[in-house]
């Protein structure tokens, strides 16, 4: 705070927010400060956000917050890069000649006053932390920045192509020099979104302009966007290195991109999809490093980690993973293949598309188009003589006969479902046609799954649990009224959500032989998974519950994935 220390000592106490032995402690320490309000902020007297509410309610001004903010386009093109850097300042909506700007200190109205000369209009100022309004500069401006200073910045060597078919490294020895700042910005989205940890690269044509989006931690975040005027040319360069037909604009089509961003080998799975206002482009970052994970990386706990591994060590029967999409099975199944790959195993995997190439591992990628289907492959796999097989998801009664058949004949198969929960798993066999009693004999265990975000280790900071959040938890409300618990309260180092990365939560569905003999009874589902509770079954919501207690995630991060969950 670089306000005048006397005044704002006067309104804090006609506040009541500091008394008198209050104040006279931090003067006391005040030589260790650069001013008294720091001096009561250090000595958690006070909050800098209660400072700063009450100076803005003093002065008539909104305070708000920034974090997932939408700030339009044309506000931030009101406001130089430069200018909004050195008055510290964040442009949040422009209507007409009025311009809203958030500024960190309610006092500094000599800073409004300079904007409305510089800026030629009027200016409205709302308060908002210093922090947020130094990430919104970094996320906001970041785009702008490093279009100005790309070709100093970003060298040949940043993103590299390592392989794209036809595209190849020709496509870019026959450009001109007109198409190098293109293919260095799609450079730039690409090296950004593996820097702020994207699962997902999102491109989209709009009415009036063309939006960019990155999904981290499971959320899509847009960031700032090159000119619309840049869409076909962007597009067409993605295109180029995903080595589709740039000229074909009416019909979805697939690709695939290998780079090396950094020395890090990335695929990114190219998808087109024709929209009124252009073709979107969606590409899925997939970092061969997530390979090489462990178990305990996935989120299991120890006892859970030891049944898992105990699961996908038998020597036949069914392994399923369950659960919606991007709930994190594919990542689930590659590393169960990491942890079984050894030299004296033959694994084959049927999939669409290949995701991940694996070394040692026979890799098998659907065809539809000239008849390989996931069927076909796994007939044609099986007289190859493998130990283990992976089928990328049972879709039809078909493929799943076949994988249950295969099972029964000393296979061991990973394949992925889409349910709600484990015990699911077994209903959504017998729709589809599979008899109860190869599903009772071929299933060795069901694993259902969700993804939730991890509490930021630079932030985080104790919380007791709101009257709505043990509202939710029901039953499970006593429990945690007196435990303490933790969420992040926003850092850099998050971008300000308290989140940083992910980890899974899940039911592990053994089948034993009384389970056997209620799916070979037809029992329903309820009756099954009942049973299976009282055998030692953990709901997700059970093992997301046992994170929040950790410290691992939230309370909130685990009632949202698993809503469905109620007992």
């Amino acid at each position: 705070m670089t306000s005048n220390d006397d005044y704002v000592m006067e309104v804090l106490q006609e506040e009541g927010l500091v008394s008198s032995e209050q104040l006279a402690e931090a003067q006391r320490i005040m030589p260790l400060h650069r001013s008294v309000v720091d001096a009561l902020i250090a000595s958690k007297i006070l909050s800098f956000e209660d400072v700063l509410s009450v100076l803005s309610s003093r002065f008539g001004m909104e305070m708000i917050s920034l974090v997932n903010l939408h700030i339009p386009p044309e506000a931030i093109v009101s406001v130089p890069v430069d200018v909004a850097r050195k008055y510290k300042i964040m442009p949040v909506s422009k209507h007409g000649n009025v311009l809203t700007v958030a500024i960190g200190d309610p006092l500094e109205v000599d800073t409004l006053d300079s904007l409305r000369y510089l800026l030629k209009c009027e200016i409205e100022g709302v308060v908002a932390p210093p922090a947020e309004i130094a990430v919104a500069l970094d996320r906001f401006y970041a785009t702008e920045a490093s279009m100005e200073t790309m070709i100093d910045q970003l060298t040949e060597g940043t993103v590299a192509m390592v392989s794209s078919g036809r595209a190849d490294m020709r496509e870019d020895s026959d450009v001109s020099d007109s198409d190098v700042p293109i293919i260095k910005l799609v450079s730039l989205i690409i090296y950004e979104a593996h820097r702020n940890r994207a699962s997902d690269i999102h491109l989209e044509p709009l009415e009036k302009r063309f939006r960019v989006r990155y999904r981290i931690d499971g959320v899509m975040q847009e960031v700032d966007s090159p000119p619309k005027r840049l869409q076909a040319a962007i597009i067409s360069r993605v295109k180029i290195m995903a080595n589709m037909k740039i000229s074909e604009k009416r019909v979805p089509q697939d690709g695939r991109i290998q780079v090396n961003v950094k020395g890090r080998e990335l695929d990114l799975r190219v998808s087109t999809v024709p929209t009124g206002h252009g073709e979107s482009v969606v590409m899925r970052i997939l970092d061969k490093q997530n390979l090489a994970l462990g178990l305990p990386k996935l989120g299991f706990l120890a006892d859970d980690q030891e049944t898992f591994t105990r699961l996908i060590g038998l020597p036949d029967g069914i392994l399923l993973v369950t659960g919606p999409t991007g709930s994190g099975k594919t990542t689930t199944l590659y590393a169960c293949l990491n942890f079984v790959n050894r030299p004296d195993r033959k694994i084959i995997t049927v999939e669409d598309p290949v995701e991940y190439q694996m070394s040692g591992i026979n890799q098998v990628q659907v065809r539809e188009d000239i008849g390989l289907t996931f069927a076909g492959a796994l007939r044609s796999i099986l007289r190859q003589a493998p130990n283990i097989v992976m089928i990328g998801e049972i879709r039809d009664g078909e493929t799943a006969r076949i994988a249950t058949e295969a099972s029964l004949t000393g296979h061991l198969v990973f394949s992925t479902l889409h349910t709600n929960d484990a015990t699911s798993a077994i209903a959504r066999l017998q729709d589809i046609g599979v008899k109860p009693f190869l599903v009772a004999s071929s299933i060795r265990a069901v694993l259902a799954q969700r993804l939730i975000r991890n509490v930021c280790e630079h932030c985080r900071e104790e919380h007791k649990p709101t009257a709505t959040e043990l509202k939710l938890l029901g039953s499970a409300a006593e429990q945690f009224s007196s435990i303490q618990l933790y969420r992040g309260r926003g850092c850099n180092k998050c971008a300000l959500t308290g989140y940083t990365g992910r980890a899974g939560i899940f039911e592990i569905f053994v089948i034993n032989d009384e389970i056997q003999r209620m799916i070979f009874e037809k029992i329903s589902a309820v009756e099954i998974r009942q049973r299976a509770r009282e055998l030692g079954m953990r709901t997700l919501r059970e093992d997301g519950l046992r994170k929040v207690v950790m410290g691992i995630t939230t309370l909130d991060e685990v009632l949202r994935a698993t809503m469905g969950d109620q007992e």
